[in-house]
């Protein structure tokens, strides 16, 4: 008995509606998103209020700049990923990406995310569509937990002070897990041929087949974009956290927020609630270097807003744009 096949009118109609849908949860979201951090707002211009109108200006602009740069450098890795699945614009890479931060505003743990990206590509490359991102975001993962993981081990030196057998093995675990970690992402065949052996994702090898055709080239260049994006965020946190404690030294702010970087990415969330969890990791981390804690967790929030809740509006525009009826030619 053959399928009843939707009309291109009834497609039609279904599409405005689930863009309608994505529409009204993204916005609902990122509404309680600025509720939740109006007075964080409130308390940063209480904060500068006394500072040179020009500096603050200066530095927002930059902030603003390098958010920019941090989801073009994630444009280009997307493209990048995606070269040998389904060759894209620079600027088809830039709408899928904002898409995808605008459905992961209200998905867990920023999930959605491979949904907005996905269909922007062909309807028959979704599926590897998916597993191509989650080469790079097993990249951006690597970049951020090593940088992480080894900071974080200097931090618990520095301001815990186990005794030293006990700091020992924190130090020996820490270089086990960036060479596990390591290991696990360049040797990526390895990875696939221990998926294919699930049972119930063996029948699916034919799209895990596309994880293993990166060439260990690819993957360095992959990493490469990571580690430009780490660093991209890295100097926005900066900046706004010596703009509000200006008396942090520069080594200690920037090895806590890669200490923060790792806690933050090993613990899943609401995006709309990410921000307390952000705001609560950072105040414990940065506790151990000052008891400025209201000027952390604004700083916080302000990152939040800027690299989150300004590319989820953005992107908004190109929900509009998907297409959830494509013929998979």
């Amino acid at each position: 008995m053959n399928k009843p096949r939707l009309t291109p009118l009834t497609k039609k109609v279904a599409a405005c509606l689930l863009k309608l849908v994505i529409l009204g949860l993204a916005f609902y979201f990122i509404y309680r998103a600025v509720l939740k951090n109006m007075g964080s707002l409130q308390q940063f211009m209480v904060m500068v209020g006394h500072l040179n109108k020009r500096v603050v200006l200066a530095i927002m602009v930059i902030v603003v700049l390098l958010m920019i740069a941090n989801w073009l450098l994630e444009s280009l890795k997307w493209r990048y990923i995606t070269k040998n699945l389904s060759p894209m614009t620079v600027w088809l890479a830039i709408e899928s990406v904002f898409c995808g931060l605008t459905w992961a505003i209200f998905t867990p743990n920023r999930i959605g995310e491979y949904g907005g990206r996905i269909m922007f590509l062909p309807a028959r490359k979704r599926i590897h569509g998916v597993l191509v991102m989650g080469v790079g975001a097993f990249g951006q993962t690597l970049a951020s937990c090593v940088l992480g993981a080894l900071s974080l081990t200097w931090f618990i030196y520095a301001y815990v002070h186990p005794n030293p057998w006990l700091m020992l093995c924190i130090f020996l675990v820490a270089l086990a897990y960036v060479a596990l970690l390591t290991i696990l992402y360049f040797d990526i065949k390895w990875l696939v041929s221990l998926l294919t052996r699930i049972k119930y994702v063996k029948k699916y090898h034919r799209f895990f087949d596309i994880i293993s055709r990166y060439k260990f080239s690819e993957l360095l260049a992959i990493v490469g974009f990571s580690m430009a994006r780490v660093l991209a965020f890295t100097i926005q946190y900066y900046l706004i956290i010596h703009l509000l404690v200006p008396q942090i030294p520069v080594h200690q702010i920037v090895l806590a927020m890669f200490a923060f970087y790792f806690v933050q990415s090993v613990i899943p969330s609401l995006d709309i609630l990410d921000i307390g969890v952000r705001g609560f990791a950072a105040d414990k981390i940065f506790g151990y270097i000052t008891n400025q804690h209201i000027a952390i967790i604004v700083a916080v929030s302000i990152i939040y807003i800027v690299n989150l809740i300004i590319p989820a509006i953005l992107g908004s525009v190109f929900v509009l744009k998907m297409k959830f009826f494509e013929r998979a030619a």
